[in-house]
């Protein structure tokens, strides 16, 4: 008798098996993290974003412009927060034009509550306003899933954030000069892909304040290192 000689790929009966991570949502499962310094604000992410245990992008932007003086860092749902981050961007440029002045960071913030919150029964996002205005500097707003709103001198956010409280609650000092927020959001977000199986990539990097928006990106031997046992 012929022996049946089976392949390495599934039958029209298991067609499928092993390929449910096509159904899962693209996620930003993600390490965000901003502060105000002395002079404006510092705001970080990594650059994963996954759909399931799969990785579907390496080097995600997940620092979205709003303004020149404004961002967002987005977790949840890639879908819904960009979808989110584009409607803001249309009010506000509606909002430019009637007024024919910058947006207040206090105002893009809301903006974001209303829409997380109006629909927080059918999306899935957690943001980061930070930015920097004529009338209270630099600021940050957290705007976790439901829509709360609050403003805080550091904020973090995404999967990776579970494993940093300790470290941003130890580690930030009110008024800190730029170049200690920097090295202060990178070792946040180093830390934390080193522990987040969702968070990975590059850092990227953004400092905004009245001079306008500078932007980083931290590769490689560039990234904060910490103890690693061999």
């Amino acid at each position: 008798m012929a022996m049946m000689m089976t392949s390495g790929f599934p039958n029209s009966e298991g067609l499928g098996v092993g390929m449910e991570w096509m159904n899962n949502e693209v996620s930003t499962g993600t390490t965000l993290a901003a502060t105000e310094f002395e002079g404006g604000v510092i705001i970080g992410a990594d650059s994963r974003t996954t759909t399931g245990s799969y990785v579907a992008n390496r080097v995600t932007d997940k620092l979205t412009k709003i303004t020149d003086y404004i961002y967002c860092c987005r977790s949840g749902s890639a879908a819904d927060t960009q979808a989110i981050a584009d409607i803001v961007k249309y009010h506000v440029d509606f909002h430019r034009m009637e007024t024919g002045e910058e947006p207040l960071v206090n105002t893009v913030a809301n903006i974001f509550r209303q829409l997380c919150y109006e629909n927080r029964d059918q999306i899935s996002a957690g943001i980061i306003v930070a930015g920097w205005d004529k009338q209270k500097g630099g600021q940050v707003y957290s705007i976790p899933l439901g829509g709360m709103l609050q403003r805080m001198p550091y904020s973090i956010g995404g999967s990776g954030s579970t494993y940093l409280y300790g470290y941003v609650d130890a580690g930030y000092k009110p008024n800190m000069k730029k170049e200690d927020a920097l090295q202060f959001i990178a070792n946040a977000v180093s830390l934390a892909i080193n522990r987040d199986g969702s968070s990975g990539g590059i850092i990227r990097l953004a400092a905004i304040s009245k001079d306008g928006v500078e932007r980083f990106t931290l590769t490689g031997k560039d990234m904060p290192k910490f103890f690693e046992d061999s």
